[in-house]
């Protein structure tokens, strides 16, 4: 991998991941899944359903602008469905719920660790 990052086309696939990102966690998520992945238990099938959804949202895109990178769909998914775990796991095990002085805290670390995702992950379909 090169050093040299081509600006362009990491704004592009920051765009894309971001337009990825916003319809799959906000606009295609489910209350069913925003809760359900937080429990002590049952949490598993709301959490792959709403990361199968990020990865039904992510392959297409991808395949549009450049089928080469097909696998990082699946890349994006694997860390997707890890960082969502590990924050139903916090708020389940902790009560980290809406009335919690954690809760925005969790919330933000949670959105701030997917964009770190988007960015690395661009910047490495930018590089190649």
């Amino acid at each position: 991998m090169s050093s040299a990052v081509p600006v362009e086309a990491l704004i592009g696939w920051m765009l894309l991941l971001t337009f990825k990102h916003i319809i799959a966690d906000f606009v295609l998520q489910t209350a069913w899944m925003a809760h359900g992945k937080d429990q002590k238990h049952g949490w598993a099938l709301p959490l792959l359903v709403h990361c199968l959804v990020h990865l039904a949202v992510a392959l297409p895109l991808i395949l549009i602008v450049a089928p080469k990178f097909w696998f990082v769909a699946f890349i994006d998914f694997a860390i997707h469905i890890t960082i969502d775990r590990a924050k139903g796991f916090i708020s389940a095990n902790f009560g980290v719920d809406l009335a919690h002085p954690w809760f925005w805290t969790l919330i933000g670390i949670d959105q701030a660790l997917h964009h770190l995702t988007g960015f690395g992950l661009s910047i490495f379909m930018a590089a190649n």
